[in-house]
């Protein structure tokens, strides 16, 4: 396994407040297949040199994911 094959942690607080909202609000579950029903308990963290950031759905409770593009940052 190489090094890039690893989970690194990052600090979602760290983003300001208004960038950590429109993560939390604008969110896809695939359970629900529904757009912007939310997420919290966010994690941040950067895997295969793409950063996600991951939630528990605020509908159904299942997990959503976020990946974050060139775009976005």
């Amino acid at each position: 396994m190489s090094t890039d094959d690893q989970r690194t942690d990052r600090d979602f607080s760290a983003r300001d407040e208004e960038e950590q909202q429109a993560f939390l609000d604008q969110t896809w579950c695939d359970n629900c297949q529904a757009a912007d029903l939310g997420m919290h308990t966010p994690l941040e963290y950067l895997l295969d040199g793409t950063i996600f950031v991951e939630g528990t759905c605020n509908k159904c409770g299942e997990q959503v994911f976020t990946e974050l593009t060139e775009d976005e940052l």
